[in-house]
């Protein structure tokens, strides 16, 4: 402890002044209805300059899957574009995904699309897994962090 008082001291800093952390507002940004019921969660939540996506499955605006695990992820990614665009960010600006493939033996095909989205060279960091049970049946879930300064 005295170690610390001395730290902050040479930082100009008195005991008791350190400020406490002001709140930093969350904004929410709300999922779309599927066959007309609400999400039950946002699809994203800006925490400051960082947004934090809702992991995304290849679920089309009318409810339905496409057959196949490219499909499924073009369209994970694509459900992905829209949210960074509801909080004006893109992919440029995302710098961490999270990949859950039902079938690991899957992966080179998922590979395969989700390259497509960034530019060539400056791929986000990345952690995948195998899942069983995807929600919906789902064969692929995507979920991305991104910086998104306000504007």
């Amino acid at each position: 402890m005295k170690r610390w008082f001395a730290i902050m001291g040479s930082l100009g800093i008195a005991a008791g002044a350190i400020p406490s952390a002001a709140k930093v507002p969350l904004t929410h940004y709300p999922a779309p209805a599927v066959s007309g019921s609400p999400l039950p969660f946002s699809s994203a939540v800006r925490v400051g300059d960082t947004l934090y996506l809702s992991g995304q499955i290849g679920l089309r605006p009318d409810g339905t899957l496409p057959a196949g695990i490219e499909a499924q992820a073009r369209q994970a990614m694509d459900n992905i574009a829209a949210v960074l665009a509801s909080a004006d960010a893109g992919w440029n600006d995302v710098f961490k995904c999270t990949v859950m493939i039902e079938n690991m033996a899957e992966w080179a095909a998922f590979n395969k699309v989700y390259v497509t989205y960034f530019k060539p060279g400056a791929l986000p960091a990345r952690s995948a897994f195998g899942a069983d049970g995807l929600a919906m049946g789902a064969l692929v879930e995507v979920e991305c962090i991104a910086r998104a300064p306000q504007r």
